[in-house]
């Protein structure tokens, strides 16, 4: 099987992209049937100008000399999950760096229906991309729709986990010893409960508490909200009123003048001595024998028939609404009244006369809070059921935690005993705290003790850099055993140590490449010679430049990788050799 790989060369001051079919040396896993991350761009980048790589399913190792650039390509991937931007990485001379990785979503529903939820879908492939100004701006889009960076963080953690080298430092708080708990014994869900009803009470008792120090404030408050509503309620003025107040009011200030120009108005169409209605007869009487001799003549005098029929419609409805219309002094001194009063209101509160309606909305609404807030045993209830809401959600989490915390242990250390460290005991520590807390009812700890004898304790206290170094591979192991992840990313995870423990790293890496997509930066030979597929980052000069690219090793330039690693600057037939059985026993 052939895959298309590609890295970058500088002639003469231009770059281009090199792209070509390079056979594998190693087969491809055979129980895994798709790839995740498909694709990885980076442009202006550090010290790379142009580089693509088309990446492969199974467990790929990174390798290269010290400063040849491999954390480039996790820094690159980085940045399009949403890492912070520094200006300073764009390449010199160059004003912007762009970055873009691709990954294929066919097999990992959770993305798609965030993506969908967003409307950010595009199939089953997923573009993220990343332009970093040499400014220190940046800006970021997925599928091609501009984002922020929370939401490519909140994406990238569905699609990628990170080992870093540091990972055991992490290890040395107790936050991580409960972390890797429910993470590898599937209790997230319960432990997310446990912080949303944790937060449900603490809210429950922050409102009992405000109410209970402001009582006399919000007294006074009800007080005068109850007041304005009192007003309000006696003006009595509903959505839409003041618009028609405002209209009757005009009418009968004004009843004369209507009256007048309403029964002149009536003169001249229908009641006059030459109304309109009576000359619009005499002009359809004249132009009927003709309306046959022109098709515009026929037009007129239809539309002269149809102003007709107008005139005495609305000539009626004038009559009759000048016969309805009557004087009422009682009447217009009430609008009056109302209108002015409506308007001292609307003055006093800032507001439209016209939004007084919606005021006293809003007002009953601010009462009935604090009414609410006034009433101190509904809030006392209210404080009691969360707290025995969130206690028995902690009691089912903590129970969880204790049944799984053994199996826990029995895994890392059955992977310790792999990594040469036979006698590890290892315990989870439940102590029962003071004062409950979003993370439940225990103070959590893992216990570690390297020999025999010895008595557990803290990590932190006895186990050494090399212990600690080789206990963090191993719960990143096992974590990435349970991840839903599918791409898992291990950089340089297995510094201090070698020989036949690096051996047992490479295997477990392998094993994981069967279930999931691998990238791993490795300085030991034995985690190289595992990978289904080898990159090399090799650094370069040209034309004053430096530059970093990245070649996918054939078998044999794997061998030559693999016995540099092993044997220094000087590479015998002896190291070749050994290199060589190294990859064969893959």
């Amino acid at each position: 099987m052939d895959v298309l790989w590609g890295y970058c060369v500088n002639i003469q001051g231009v770059t281009c992209l090199q792209r070509k079919k390079v056979p594998l040396s190693s087969p491809q896993p055979t129980t895994m049937t798709f790839i995740m991350l498909t694709y990885l761009a980076i442009k202006q980048f550090t010290l790379v100008d142009n580089l693509e790589l088309d990446i492969a399913q199974g467990f790929t190792v990174i390798t290269g000399e010290t400063g040849a650039g491999k954390s480039i390509l996790l820094d690159a991937l980085g940045l399009c999950l949403g890492d912070k931007a520094d200006g300073q990485a764009v390449r010199y001379g160059a004003d912007k760096a762009e970055l873009t990785a691709i990954f294929d979503l066919s097999q990992l529903a959770q993305a798609q229906t965030w993506l969908l939820e967003r409307d950010l879908a595009h199939d089953q492939e997923c573009s993220l991309r990343r332009v970093i100004h040499k400014e220190g701006r940046s800006k970021a889009w997925i599928n091609g729709t501009a984002v922020t960076l929370a939401e490519l963080r909140t994406l990238g953690e569905l699609l990628i986990n990170i080992h870093s080298q540091h990972a055991h430092q992490s290890l040395l708080k107790k936050e991580a010893h409960r972390q890797l708990l429910d993470n590898v014994g599937g209790l997230q869900a319960l432990a997310q409960q446990v912080a949303n009803a944790y937060q449900t009470w603490l809210n429950a008792k922050q409102q009992l508490q405000h109410s209970q120090t402001h009582y006399a404030t919000q007294q006074a408050k009800l007080a005068l909200i109850g007041s304005h509503l009192e007003e309000l309620d006696k003006l009595h003025l509903k959505a839409g009123d003041y618009a028609q107040l405002e209209q009757e009011y005009d009418r009968l200030a004004h009843f004369e003048a209507l009256m007048h120009d309403g029964q002149h108005s009536l003169n001249l169409l229908t009641d006059g001595e030459n109304p309109i209605y009576r000359q619009l007869q005499q002009a359809l009487r004249t132009l009927e024998t003709h309306q046959s001799r022109a098709t515009t003549l026929a037009n007129v005098y239809t539309g002269l028939q149809s102003a007709l029929i107008d005139i005495k419609e609305s000539s009626r409805e004038l009559s009759a609404f000048l016969a309805e219309q009557e004087l009422d002094p009682v009447r217009l001194a009430y609008l009056e009244e109302k209108i002015g009063e409506a308007q001292r209101l609307a003055r006093k509160h800032k507001v439209l006369a016209s939004d007084l309606p919606t005021l006293q909305q809003q007002l009953r609404h601010e009462q009935q809070t604090y009414q609410q807030a006034q009433d101190l045993s509904a809030l006392e209830q209210a404080v009691t059921l969360a707290k025995e809401d969130y206690l028995g959600i902690a009691e089912q989490l903590r129970q969880a935690r204790q049944s799984v915390a053994p199996q826990i242990t029995a895994k890392v250390s059955a992977h310790l005993r792999d990594l040469s460290m036979p006698n590890t005991q290892l315990s989870y520590a439940f102590t029962a705290l003071d004062k409950a807390s979003r993370d439940g009812l225990d103070d959590i700890e893992l216990l570690f003790s390297a020999n025999l004898g010895q008595q557990l304790q803290p990590l932190a206290k006895i186990a050494s850099g090399g212990e600690l170094s080789r206990f963090a591979l191993a719960v990143q192991v096992i974590q990435a055993q349970h991840s839903a992840v599918p791409v898992l990313v291990f950089d340089e995870v297995d510094v201090g140590i070698s020989g036949g423990t690096a051996e047992v790293v490479g295997n477990l890496l392998r094993q994981l490449g069967e279930r999931a997509q691998i990238l791993c930066i490795t300085h030991q030979p034995q985690v190289a010679a595992k990978g289904h597929q080898h990159w090399q980052v090799q650094k370069y000069t040209q034309d004053d430049k430096t530059l970093s690219r990245v070649v996918c090793l054939t078998h044999r330039q794997r061998v030559e990788e693999i016995a540099r690693m092993s044997g220094g600057l000087t590479i015998t037939p002896e190291t070749l050799k050994h290199a060589e059985s190294m990859l064969i026993s893959t």
